[in-house]
């Protein structure tokens, strides 16, 4: 089954913490990579997926984020979804589940991502069944994400399906930041602050999250570190894209 999502969402809502000093003047989803905005990269992946309407949720300087995506020709249509208040990621996609159709990519605005032979976001459209799955996520090995050093986040069972690690395991794989969702992912769920962590926890445990591996390049560009490694690395590439 290939239901490729129409519409999808970049999560651009956040401080950007990590990433100061850069981001006491510039949110983190205008900092520029190989001399174009990471929002920028991110909706390029979306438009050349088949995605033909965005949406950017905004908070920090997100007059800023308004002003940069004003400048941007369409396609894709994009509309910005201002949070007054920081949601955190599961509350920042439902404020904005109005704008999207019942099946939808999710991009966070801080990982850049090179595809290998077949595109990260079709694969997951091919992975996605809606009868069996609330949502798709992207996993990336950890041993070959550039920017990273965490334990990990998921180990995938031989079936499969993908669990959380342990308190005192180490993970194969993590989050690469990427993933395609159903509006059903969402049921019951009221608005406010929420992590989107604690829907795949309710997947998992009806058995309705599914993974699939990236076969491509990750980059994770959390710190000013990750950002140069990210910068050193793709001057290598021919292309930035």
């Amino acid at each position: 089954m290939n239901l490729a999502p129409t519409s999808g969402m970049v999560l651009a809502a956040g401080l950007g913490l990590r990433l100061r000093p850069i981001t006491e003047h510039l949110p983190k989803p205008l900092v520029p990579l190989r001399g174009r905005a990471l929002l920028d990269h991110a909706i390029d992946r979306l438009a050349d997926a088949g995605v033909e309407r965005v949406v950017v949720n905004a908070h920090w300087k997100a007059a800023m984020i308004e002003r940069h995506l004003a400048a941007r020709p369409a396609p894709p249509a994009i509309t910005v979804s201002r949070e007054e208040t920081l949601l955190e990621t599961g509350g920042g996609v439902l404020q904005a589940l109005p704008l999207l159709d019942e099946f939808f990519y999710v991009v966070n605005s801080d990982v850049f991502w090179l595809d290998g032979k077949k595109s990260a976001l079709l694969r997951l459209a091919r992975a996605f069944d809606p009868e069996r799955h609330d949502a798709v996520l992207l996993l990336q090995r950890t041993v070959t994400a550039l920017g990273y050093d965490g334990r990990g986040d998921f180990i995938i069972d031989p079936l499969g399906h993908p669990r959380r690690r342990g308190e005192r395991e180490v993970a194969p794989h993590l989050f690469a930041g990427v993933q395609l969702l159903s509006k059903r992912l969402f049921a019951d769920c009221a608005p406010g602050r929420f992590s989107l962590n604690a829907l795949y926890d309710r997947a998992i445990a009806a058995g309705r999250l599914a993974a699939i591996v990236h076969d491509g390049e990750w980059y994770h560009i959390g710190t000013p570190h990750g950002l140069a490694l990210a910068e050193e690395r793709l001057a290598t590439h021919r292309t930035e894209r």
